[in-house]
């Protein structure tokens, strides 16, 4: 039985990488090249597989050579491939990145029609989905496909990333995700007007959490927002992670890296099995996972003593739960 499955875009990824990315009427000599298993959906798998998680894809490509490459470097990271349908005479997706000078990118995508899902092709896989623990669904693909996944993936961790492609698809979305992921463009299409800085951002994040999801991480800048110990807000940022309660004080961590750290609550979700009781951990990748439940215990996920002091973060949970603890001043850093 997987741990995770990926529903999403699985492509051939070309990557070039130039001094300058040249004017119109230009050229540039390419300093490096790579050709890569490519695509939101697989680069996911890649990332959980990565993490120590049991992943299966869900996909198309072609039955073309560049299909069968994608599916052996896929094979070769650990990922199982058994939910990718290969499409006779398809051409696999391509995706060529041109990356310039720090933050200057440009990205090229030939993706035909027919190397998206289809809710046909889900339903052929709804197995694979019904057992997995966790499902993320990539929402560029075609709403009738992302609206078969999150049905079928009920009792199952879901995450959706990306925006919707219709109004329907949205409103499955917000009923079934547990955790909702949106850049500042997707935000728009999520919650129907685009947010422009950071308080707006804020304010969409809370009217997402109001319709469904218990975790909603938005991205305003350079920055990405998200709920962390219930009540609170979370900026991650290159320095560090804060902790933000609206219209309060900050709690700073600088010990704690914000690159890595990934947060989450748990508890009842509408629609679905009561889940454990209600926590949340923060974890850096490479350090140990510090959880606080609903009973009150703090302890280390690999088994490491617990220190003696910790950062303290104020507000309760919703439930009227204990008060929450962040991570510990003397952390690991990764």
């Amino acid at each position: 039985m997987p741990g995770v499955v990926v529903v999403g875009q699985v492509a051939r990824d070309l990557v070039l990488v130039v001094d300058r990315v040249p004017e119109e009427g230009g050229s540039t000599e390419v300093r490096e090249r790579q050709e890569l298993l490519g695509g939101k959906g697989a680069n996911q798998a890649v990332a959980c597989r990565r993490l120590g998680a049991e992943v299966e894809l869900l996909g198309v490509v072609g039955t073309d050579r560049a299909g069968e490459d994608v599916l052996a470097q896929a094979a070769a990271d650990g990922i199982g491939v058994g939910g990718v349908l290969r499409r006779e005479g398809v051409p696999t997706a391509l995706l060529v990145d041109v990356v310039g000078p720090p933050g200057v990118r440009r990205l090229l995508e030939d993706v035909a029609p027919a190397a998206l899902l289809t809710a046909e092709d889900v339903r052929s896989r709804a197995g694979l989905l019904q057992d997995a623990g966790a499902v993320l669904v990539q929402l560029q693909q075609p709403g009738p496909a992302v609206v078969e996944a999150l049905a079928a993936a009920r009792g199952a961790l879901v995450v959706a990333d990306g925006a919707p492609a219709d109004a329907r698809t949205r409103r499955r979305v917000l009923d079934a995700a547990d955790v909702v992921r949106a850049d500042g463009s997707e935000a728009e299409a999520l919650v129907g007007w685009a947010p422009r800085g950071v308080p707006e951002t804020v304010r969409a994040a809370r009217e997402l959490l109001e319709q469904g999801p218990r975790v909603v991480a938005l991205a305003a800048g350079t920055r990405t927002w998200s709920p962390g110990p219930p009540g609170t807000w979370c900026s991650r940022t290159s320095a560090r992670t804060r902790w933000t309660r609206p219209a309060r004080a900050t709690r700073s961590w600088p010990r704690w890296p914000s690159r890595c750290c990934a947060a989450r609550t748990r508890g009842p979700r509408r629609g679905g099995p009561r889940r454990p009781p209600r926590r949340w951990s923060a974890r850096p990748a490479g350090g140990r996972t510090w959880t606080r439940t609903a009973c009150g215990r703090r302890c280390a996920a690999t088994g490491a003593p617990e220190p003696a002091t910790g950062a303290r973060t104020p507000g309760t949970t919703k439930a009227g739960g204990p008060r929450l603890r962040g991570p510990p001043a003397s952390g690991s850093s990764g």
